[in-house]
This record gives C-alpha cells, sequence and structure tokens, in this order.
C-alpha cells in the first residue's frame, strides 16, 4: 500500500508492466507494480481493490475463465465420466465426491464436496496423500483411501497423469496443445525429491501451459475485435484465468462478444465457460 502512490503516473493511473518470458508455464507475470497480485478472497483484498475505479461514465467488466484446468484436464485425459459432468453442466465437486463416496448428487455433504474440491485441484501439481491430508483436514490414510478411490473411479485421468511422466522422462520434455515445451532434466536425477518435485512439474505443465496459451489467444482474438470495430474498449488487465476490461457504462454488444471470442478460442472436448461481473470499482467483484 505504501508503494502504489509513489507509482501512480501523470495520467493518474498505475501501470503494470508484463512479462512473456518470466514464468516456466508461459504466463504473463506482472511487476512494478504486481497487480496479479493483489489478495481476491479476503476482506483485506475486497477493501484494497475498490481503489481501483473506472474512468468517469465507465465500468470495469471482469471475464473469468470458469474451473479452466479442470476442464483442459478433463479433455486431455478423455475422461468420459468427467467430460459428461462439464457437458451436462453439474457441479464438478459435488459429482467427483458422488463418485469417490458411491452416493447420489443429493447426497454430497459439504465437507465432502470440499475433499473432493481440494484433491480435484489438486491431481494438477501431483499432490500426495499427506499434501492432501492437510489440504482437505482429514487424516492421511483416509486421504490415501481417498486417492485411491478417486483413481479407480476417473482411470482415464490415472493413465494420461502416468503417460504424461512417462513421456516427459523418454523425450526429455513435454509439451502443450499449442506446442509450447518444458524441458525436465531432473527426471532423471538420483535424489528421490528432486525427481518427484520434477514428476510434478511435467504433469502440471500441459495443463497450466495450455491455460496460459487460452489466454494469450483469447487476449489477440479479443484485440482483434475491438480494432477491427474500433470499439471504445480497453483490455486493463491479465490476472491469471481472467480478463478485465473498462467500456462505457451503457456498452451491453459488446459483454457477450467478448465472451463468445473467449470460449471460442480452442475446441476441447469440455466447452470452455467464462463468467463475468460488471461494477464501477475492482472490490464490487
Amino acid at each position: 500500500l505504501d508503494v502504489l502512490p509513489g507509482l501512480i503516473r501523470k495520467d493518474g493511473r498505475l501501470h503494470t508492466t508484463f512479462n512473456q518470458t518470466g514464468t516456466a508455464t508461459g504466463r504473463l507475470s506482472s511487476a512494478d507494480p504486481n497487480l496479479q497480485n493483489i489478495p481476491l478472497h479476503s476482506a483485506f483484498g475486497k477493501e484494497l481493490r475498490s481503489v481501483f475505479v473506472a474512468a468517469p461514465g465507465c465500468k470495469l467488466v471482469s471475464f473469468d475463465y470458469s474451473q479452466v484446468h479442470l476442464r483442459i484436464i478433463a479433455s486431455l485425459a478423455s475422461d468420459e465420466k468427467m467430460i459428461q459432468a462439464f457437458r451436462n453442466q453439474v457441479d464438478i465437486h459435488a459429482f467427483t465426491a458422488s463418485k469417490v463416496y458411491h452416493c447420489t448428487l443429493e447426497n454430497v455433504s459439504p465437507a465432502m464436496r470440499s475433499s473432493a474440491k481440494a484433491l480435484n485441484f489438486g491431481i494438477i501439481y501431483g499432490m500426495g496423500s499427506t499434501s492432501f491430508a492437510a489440504s482437505a483436514g482429514i487424516s492421511r490414510d483416509e486421504a490415501k483411501r481417498f486417492i485411491e478411490e478417486y483413481f479407480r473411479e476417473f482411470a482415464q485421468l490415472k493413465a494420461f497423469l502416468e503417460e504424461t511422466k512417462e513421456k516427459a522422462r523418454e523425450n526429455g520434455f513435454v509439451e502443450t496443445l499449442f506446442g509450447r515445451r518444458r524441458a525436465f532434466s531432473d527426471l532423471e536425477s538420483l535424489k528421490p525429491q528432486i525427481r518427484a518435485q520434477a514428476e510434478r512439474m511435467a504433469i502440471n505443465f500441459p495443463i497450466q501451459g495450455l491455460e496460459a496459451d487460452i489466454m494469450k489467444k483469447a487476449m489477440i482474438n479479443v484485440s482483434a475485435q475491438l480494432k477491427a470495430q474500433s470499439r471504445s474498449a480497453g483490455l486493463l488487465l491479465q490476472v491469471h484465468d481472467q480478463l478485465l476490461f473498462e467500456m462505457p457504462q451503457d456498452e451491453k454488444k459488446l459483454i457477450p462478444e467478448i465472451r463468445h471470442i473467449m470460449e471460442s478460442v480452442i475446441d476441447l472436448a469440455v466447452p470452455l465457460k467464462v463468467d463475468i461481473k460488471e461494477g464501477i470499482h475492482w472490490g464490487e467483484f
């Protein structure tokens, strides 16, 4: 907070610097100031975001890819159960819990859904039973049983993760559907900890790397549309899975157009979904 006022430029705005080569996954990074690091889920973060205000007569509109990592991994793994859940617009975390706990969706408790959510996101990072137990607030034995049951239910997902590790060992690299590559020399390390860490990163890269590719392509396609139509809207920020625009308060037609462009960037087995929020300041989201 102390730093931000000193970074305001003559136009009365903060201007961050985006770096295309600052991350291994291909995501853009932000610096001076890092506007991707503003807290999202706390009262303090909401208060801090409220100081970012649209220009007079304008509003801020957020376009956020919903559960994009899970949609990507369901598609890459060709896991039919997950694919059908997304196509039918079922709550994916409740659906996962119903499969693992062998119950109906109606009988999934908040605690069961929370455990499933922790593992759904954890598999992207190669989460083991110890980390999952800590994340879900359950015992290690229960976490181990949960993971075993999870991979029994989603066998194609398990096969994809193992195949990714094997390809990484054979080729020395992994790549995204768009061809972005990352090398992994530590997969042959004699130290188990280093080797395990490299395996986790190898599993993660095709997912997070493709998410980064999708977001960059979305930014390019939306920019081309705005320029072609000379629309009075501008892209202010890219924060992970979200694009933040400033546009006139009475602008309505552009919002569904941007959503359509973002949802049409790539043809996956699972449809991409974009959630939209708008307000005069960022804290309203």
